[in-house]
């Protein structure tokens, strides 16, 4: 395994860095509530970002949100670049990716997905047709209580209750969007439908379904890597300046061992989502590995979050800090992945399922 970017990796990791950096300042990101940063995401998608996850792929997108997660930006990338440019890409029919693929790519379509941690979901399949294109459109009825960035989709994927996989738009008869408070600012809402109009994302089966959710775990897990290597520089920072009886925290062996395991569960995060992001792009199995990174994204990021507020004293504890903010996307993240307990569950059973077909 080799998980050295290529040049296009790298030149595309860069600039977003430099975007990042300038324009998800803690002012903008405090100004901007629980909504979504629209300068900054226009910036992106005119910056060609958004297109180049097609050609970076899973590991190239791994490493555009580690500079995301940094500074905790508040933009959809995570959902519109898994949802929408890899999926589109992957599994769209050529009308959907000749109608959906330039709007993604620039950023004036945004997908994303309504995956539960748990599961598919409960929503149902009723009135499917064939279509001209040669894909299945359907009506579709449920509810999805949580969907990250949900005010901000004009697509929204949904799994259904056998693992097919759903295009919907949102704003369409039978669509409903209400905002639900989260964990960290994702302009998340509740998705009700009633009878949407629904078109199918890849053939029967559940192999799409199962192919975008794995992407999303990985996507996710890169993100918390961010998150936590932001919340770890920030606490270096402060406790080197940060002075207590003549001499700066830093120089305490307690805050050093507190700052190294919180580098060390960074790395572990981030090797963990290289490696998922790296057989997913070659084809080889990567189911395990992906809720290995899940496994790690939650245990180890929720640790490394709490380190970066706890060395930063009580200040860390001021919802208006930027410290906080990091502290806030790792739980999030955390709960989106569905906590370490479930990530291992599902990782054993898996794990016995494949003994099992071996024997």
């Amino acid at each position: 395994m080799d998980f050295t970017p290529s040049e296009e990796q790298r030149a595309a990791r860069d600039l977003a860095a430099r975007i990042f950096g300038d324009l998800a300042t803690h002012e903008r990101l405090a100004a901007a509530g629980t909504g979504s940063d629209a300068e900054l995401w226009k910036r992106l998608g005119g910056a060609g970002l958004l297109e180049a996850v097609a050609e970076v792929g899973l590991l190239g997108l791994v490493l555009l949100l580690e500079e995301q997660g940094r500074t905790t930006a508040q933009v959809p990338f995570a959902a519109t670049s898994v949802a929408g440019v890899l999926a589109i890409g992957a599994f769209g029919t050529r009308e959907q990716r000749e109608t959906m693929g330039p709007g993604l790519g620039n950023g004036s379509l945004v997908a994303v997905g309504a995956f539960s941690a748990t599961g598919p979901g409960r929503v149902r399949v009723s009135d499917g047709a064939e279509t001209g294109d040669g894909s299945y459109a359907c009506a579709l009825s449920g509810v999805v209580p949580v969907v990250p960035w949900l005010r901000d989709a004009t697509h929204v994927l949904v799994p259904d209750a056998d693992r097919g996989l759903w295009i919907v738009r949102a704003g369409e008869a039978g669509v409903g969007v209400a905002p639900v408070e989260t964990t960290a600012p994702w302009a998340a809402g509740r998705l009700t439908l009633d009878g949407a109009r629904a078109q199918r994302l890849g053939g029967p089966g559940p192999r799409a379904y199962e192919s975008v959710r794995g992407a999303a775990t990985i996507a996710y897990a890169g993100l918390q890597a961010g998150v936590c290597a932001g919340a770890v520089a920030r606490a270096a920072e402060y406790t080197s300046q940060r002075e207590q009886f003549g001499r700066p925290l830093s120089t305490k062996q307690g805050v050093q061992l507190r700052a190294a395991e919180a580098h060390m569960d960074t790395e572990a995060i981030r090797v963990t989502a290289y490696e998922a992001a790296w057989r997913y792009d070659r084809g080889l199995p990567y189911a395990t590995h992906a809720l290995t990174a899940a496994w790690w994204a939650s245990e180890a990021g929720r640790r490394a979050v709490h380190a970066g507020q706890h060395l930063h004293g009580g200040v860390g504890a001021d919802l208006a800090h930027p410290a906080h903010r990091h502290f806030l996307w790792g739980r999030q993240i955390d709960a989106y992945l569905g906590g370490g307990g479930q990530a291992l569950e599902r990782l054993g059973e898996l794990l016995v399922a494949e003994e099992g077909a071996r024997g």
